[in-house]
């Protein structure tokens, strides 16, 4: 057998002692991961109108309940490891001996995201579409974990790129067997890199979704569909390429088969929903703008803001369009829910005979006819949106057609 020109190499340590406190290289590259992550999200939150520091109040409740999901993920498809004829139960609870399913950690991440976005009062498809590029390169950074512990590679292959292996030591976790003469016990021949493989396809996920949502200007969270199906179209070719143990259905890793039907269900909602890219402003802090992160929208004087004030955090937001946020941005002023009041507008409206009538039909009663026909309130009746409803000038039909509105705090 010949000896390969080039491999990679392996570590032969995936944990290191500081005093009686052990450090992991998986537990820092999730860490690192998950800093990644929210640093982009928040650049990317910024851009759409929220307070600075949101993402640390949504990352309190996500990073917690995504790894909770991600252990249940991983208990729920392996359940011989733990609850076998020679499993042990309350291993289910050692995170720190590894197992951690992404799928789980997605959706308990989200369930984590949901409340406090609730309570932010932002709706979940802006952070969603917020933390799509920076989700992957998290993503990225964890699959080095797995590269320091040995694991998640496929089959042997003879490329200039294969894996050297260890074996590594069951009485002592985290190192490598060594043997007579100290050195560390190498697998025979070499290994694909899948986890390099997936690490490389997840750079190239989350460069793909920063671009198209850039120029396509994805809303509603369509770029965090996009990243669902990027992301599974990789991983299930390389789940076909792996060799670690794992449970299969009709001959294939039931990864393979999760990979599947979560880009189906991608796709659907990729397809189906549309909706132009959202952006808020504050509910109950002064009009003032908050300053944009560098984004695509125009920039207001720093200077003078810093002088100011400090900022309060806000009630919650309101979702409106680019072009009211736009406006916000350069005046600080708040765009309007609905349409204010025009004085002159009611009495020339109420005088002119036949007004809203033109079509020949004649108001019932006690009804005033609404310019599309709707019913008005009734005559006598004492209202303060009757001026409103009269007639708003040509600026103020374009603010109420923009779909301003309170945003959904449920969603």
């Amino acid at each position: 057998m010949t000896t390969p020109l080039a491999a990679l190499p392996s570590p032969s340590t995936a944990v290191w002692q500081l005093g009686p406190l052990p450090i992991r290289a998986y537990a820092l590259c999730i860490i690192v991961g998950i800093v990644l992550a929210c640093v982009v999200t928040e650049y990317r939150l910024r851009q759409r109108g929220v307070a600075p520091g949101a993402v640390l109040d949504i990352a309190v409740w996500a990073v917690p309940t995504g790894i909770v999901g991600a252990r249940i993920y991983h208990v729920i498809t392996s359940p011989e490891k733990y609850f076998g004829e020679h499993g042990e139960p309350l291993k289910a609870f050692a995170i720190w001996e590894g197992g951690l399913g992404i799928w789980g950690a997605v959706a308990g991440g989200a369930i984590g995201a949901w409340i406090a976005a609730r309570q932010l009062g932002i709706p979940l498809t802006v952070v969603a579409d917020a933390l799509a590029p920076g989700l992957p390169l998290a993503q990225a950074v964890g699959r080095l974990g797995n590269w320091f512990n040995n694991e998640l590679y496929g089959g042997r292959t003879s490329l200039p790129w294969g894996l050297q292996v260890h074996v590594m030591d069951p009485d002592n976790p985290g190192h490598a067997l060594r043997d007579d003469a100290g050195n560390p016990v190498l697998q025979p021949g070499l290994y694909h890199p899948t986890f390099l493989y997936e690490a490389l396809w997840n750079v190239g996920v989350a460069a793909l979704v920063y671009f198209l949502d850039r120029r396509l200007r994805f809303g509603r969270g369509r770029a965090f569909a996009l990243y669902v199906m990027g992301y599974t179209a990789g991983r299930f070719w390389i789940e076909l390429m792996r060799t670690d143990e794992a449970n299969h259905i009709l001959g294939l890793r039931l990864n393979v088969w999760t990979a599947l039907l979560v880009f189906l269900g991608a796709l659907a909602y990729f397809v189906r929903v549309r909706g132009p890219r959202e952006y808020l402003v504050p509910i109950g802090v002064p009009a003032a703008p908050v300053p944009p992160a560098g984004g695509d929208v125009s920039q207001v004087d720093l200077a003078a803001r810093e002088a100011g004030p400090q900022a309060v955090a806000p009630e919650g937001y309101r979702v409106v369009t680019e072009e009211q946020f736009r406006a916000y941005r350069e005046t600080g002023v708040v765009p309007d829910e609905e349409p204010p009041a025009t004085d002159a507008a009611a009495p020339d409206a109420a005088a002119e005979p036949g007004a809203g009538a033109e079509s020949g039909a004649e108001a019932e009663p006690g009804v005033e006819a609404g310019t599309d026909g709707e019913p008005g309130p009734a005559d006598g009746r004492d209202t303060d949106t009757g001026a409103r409803d009269a007639a708003p000038s040509a600026d103020q039909d374009r603010a109420g057609a923009t779909g301003a509105r309170p945003a959904d705090r449920d969603s």
